[in-house]
């Protein structure tokens, strides 16, 4: 915000239009609520938003992971699927899950995020039930391809959607309640194809297809009930008075890091924010960051099943056994994020759990296989969910964080989760058959590539404290006599007024 003496500078020179000294009487105005009336606001929201976001993920987690279930059920015996083709059938989904989530970010701001998103769940829900009857490798193959189509831009718009109701310190919780449905359809995507199989030759159809029918219909259903659930922007909120939303515009934007500074969320597109978003080599790190996720998750998700079987369990045993390891992995996150956003601090709750998968993949590869500890090798397997589940909601908290204007914030986030959800294609290869039950380059690779990560996620901490110092160093008289409010404005992240999440 402009010094005192500096708004009435303008005032009496007649600079501002009357939108803007409307938006800040508003401002001024709601200088004193009170504590209690924003954790008010932030419940109506909770309620509101959260639940249905976190449904949709979770039918959009299943609808791409129950690939693993299916194989131990008879999909691969049905199709005639080597192991290489079932890995491509798994691998090709990321190709154009990745190069769709951006542009499908930049729709999110021009169309209204309900009907967007309610188009997308019906777009891919279709495809998922069309898996059910798919008779060769070349089917799943093209199954598999529309159905990253058309889920691409779901969890970079929702990721998005969470940062236009909530401060930069509210956000990881949200995300985490969010995310741990993904994490939660682990659970249920093994008790979900340990029951459906037991349709197995209903109909004359297989178990496995009847899997991939049923879910699929359920996420099309609420793929149809969702414009009519999600709310669309804090304006437009049917659940918030008049009081309310003013409180929840004013609170958010003034939300810069500092006590100066301020936020447009109505920020006219151009080009140049997504360039800025291509070019900032930080992003770029963060995206390092996120493949300690995403590269090992993928492969850990596809092949948990299998490697569980081979503890010396049944498939049908297997598939339950999966269900503890996701329920520690969701309680994991969750208490990840509230730490966080208490701590408000990001990296922290990055590094950690990058340390904690590490010391589980290292666990799978020390510990003799063949029956001499299953028990322990089954308590690796918790330490590595738990570690993996928790990097994504940080890396998703700390990006959103620290881009700052909605047009970079969008491109940026949407460029950070589909480069980094190419690891997914990555991950989805490195569990190779021959290797069974030792997986080395499996658990090597990934081993690998969270030590890249943390590495990583230590350089932008140090980084970010660093560049907070610089902006520390010139005072606010000095910011003003150089940049008007508008070129503040236009320089987001960079300007002297914003600080970087550390």
């Amino acid at each position: 915000m402009l010094p005192e003496e500096k708004q009435q500078d303008r005032k009496e020179s007649g600079e501002r239009s009357k939108e803007d000294d409307v938006q800040f009487a508003v401002s001024e105005e709601l200088l004193s609520y009170t504590p209690e009336q924003e954790g008010k606001i932030r419940r109506k929201i909770d309620l509101y938003l959260l639940p249905v976001l976190a449904l949709l993920y979770l039918m959009s987690y299943l609808d791409r992971s129950n690939m693993g279930n299916a194989a131990i059920i008879g999909l691969k015996e049905d199709l005639h699927l080597s192991s290489t083709q079932y890995n491509l059938c798994n691998s090709i989904f990321f190709i154009p899950y990745a190069i769709f989530e951006i542009p499908s970010n930049l729709v999110l701001k021009v169309l209204r995020p309900s009907v967007f998103i309610g188009l997308m769940v019906v777009a891919w829900g279709i495809v998922s039930t069309l898996q059910g009857i798919v008779t060769s490798f070349s089917g799943l193959m093209a199954a598999r391809f529309f159905l990253a189509i058309c889920e691409a831009g779901f969890f970079p718009a929702a990721s998005y959607l969470l940062t236009m109701w909530y401060r930069r310190h509210e956000i990881q919780l949200r995300a985490g309640i969010f995310y741990s449905a993904g994490a939660l359809s682990g659970a249920l995507s093994g008790l979900l194809a340990y029951l459906i199989n037991m349709m197995d030759g209903v109909g004359g159809l297989a178990g496995w297809r009847w899997l991939f029918i049923l879910e699929g219909i359920v996420t099309v259903l609420l793929g149809l009930a969702a414009p009519f659930l999600l709310p669309d922007s804090p304006e437009s909120a049917r659940f918030l008075n008049e009081e309310e939303k003013a409180i929840l515009m004013h609170r958010l934007k003034y939300d810069t890091g500092t006590q100066h500074g301020s936020y447009n969320e109505k920020q006219a597109f151009k080009w140049k924010y997504v360039w800025q978003a291509l070019r900032d080599y930080k992003v770029w790190f963060i995206i390092v960051v996120y493949w300690g996720s995403s590269i090992p998750i993928y492969g850990f998700i596809y092949a948990l099943p299998t490697v569980v079987a081979e503890l010396g369990y049944t498939s049908a045993v297997a598939q339950l056994m999966t269900m503890p390891i996701y329920v520690a992995a969701v309680i994991a996150l969750l208490l990840a994020a509230y730490l966080s956003d208490r701590a408000k601090d990001r990296s922290l709750f990055v590094i950690w759990p990058l340390i904690l998968g590490g010391i589980g993949l290292i666990g799978l590869m020390a510990i003799p296989k063949y029956g001499y500890a299953p028990g322990a090798l089954y308590f690796m397997l918790f330490l590595v969910a738990m570690g993996l589940y928790c990097i994504v909601c940080g890396t998703v908290a700390w990006t959103a964080n620290n881009l700052a204007g909605p047009w970079k914030r969008s491109a940026g986030m949407a460029l950070m989760i589909s480069v980094g959800n190419l690891g997914g294609a990555a991950g989805t290869n490195i569990y190779l058959a021959r290797e069974a039950p030792h997986y080395w380059t499996g658990y090597g690779t990934s081993l690998g590539v969270i030590v890249l990560s943390l590495a990583a996620a230590l350089f932008l901490r140090f980084k970010f404290k660093q560049l907070n110092r610089e902006k520390e160093a010139m005072s606010l008289e000095e910011v003003y006599e150089r940049y008007s409010e508008e070129e503040l404005l236009e320089m987001g992240d960079e300007s002297p007024l914003f600080r970087y999440t550390i």
